[in-house]
């Protein structure tokens, strides 16, 4: 994984005179990672450069999130670009809508599992439970160290026979574990259908993606799209299959405002 920075001058002319479509985790990439989820909060500046960007023709703008569609859309505020809430279980472009159907049946296993979750993880300190409609999310970001192990075998305990009969699915994030519909949709098949999308609608013209995420979540997105843009990690190096890092949010918003100008055609 190298340092995009350092290899900016070789990048910057690859992106001149493209049509440019931004794929953005919000989490630890837009915002950074805080105590609680309703604390993690845009900048006015990142706000500014992301409208900016939407307005340019030649780019498109996708917020890929695992948080709840309504969640995201509120707290990003911003119209014209594409939402996608619950790790591509929620879509949202102008004018289209889009809601993965789940079952009854899941939804029913979904509201059993959480009220189990409720009663077990009761006494464990800033454990918290975050109901996404169409997924749940465990935290336990605040728990102390020596209870973080009792959360995961909670956990563990509660789902594992709704995962062997294949009724629920999970995955694991930055201090968080996650439960999701039994079937195979994740933010890299999100990305692949938007950029299909989109190239459909230029009329097969070329589509340059770029993918910036932070979290394990983010891998699959940065799989698919490792031999056809630019997929660049936010964090401290680690094996991952982005090509590129930025160290933090901040960085972010400096690639951003970096876009921005070869957009408007102030390369630097």
């Amino acid at each position: 994984m190298k340092n995009l920075f350092k290899y900016w001058d070789d990048l910057k002319d690859k992106l001149n005179n493209k049509y440019i479509m931004l794929f953005l985790d919000y989490d630890g990439t837009l915002a950074p990672i805080v105590s609680t989820p309703e604390k993690a909060l845009i900048s006015k500046e990142v706000k500014y450069l992301i409208s900016e960007l939407s307005k340019i023709p030649n780019c498109k703008l996708a917020i890929i999130s695992g948080r709840a569609l309504k969640d995201i859309k509120n707290i990003v505020g911003l119209k014209g670009i594409i939402y996608s809430g619950n790790h591509g279980l929620e879509i949202e472009r102008p004018k289209i809508k889009f809601e993965s159907q789940v079952s009854a049946r899941y939804k029913a296993t979904l509201e059993l599992i959480m009220e189990d979750l409720k009663k077990r993880l009761y006494s464990i300190k800033n454990a918290f439970i975050e109901d996404k409609g169409l997924s749940l999310s465990i935290h336990y970001r605040l728990v102390d160290k020596k209870d973080i192990p009792k959360v995961k075998t909670i956990f563990h305990e509660t789902i594992i026979l709704y995962l062997v009969r294949n009724k629920i699915k999970v995955k694991t994030g930055k201090m968080v574990l996650e439960i999701r519909p039994p079937y195979e949709w994740d933010k890299g098949k999100v990305v692949m259908w938007l950029l299909a999308r989109q190239q459909f609608a230029l009329k097969d013209n070329g589509v340059f993606p770029i993918y910036l995420g932070d979290d394990v979540t983010d891998e699959d997105a940065f799989n698919v799209l490792k031999n056809r843009g630019m997929t660049i990690f936010v964090g401290k190096p680690k094996p991952s299959h982005a090509r590129y890092y930025l160290k933090n949010t901040d960085e972010v918003g400096e690639f951003l405002k970096r876009i921005l100008e070869i957009q408007e055609g102030k390369l630097t």
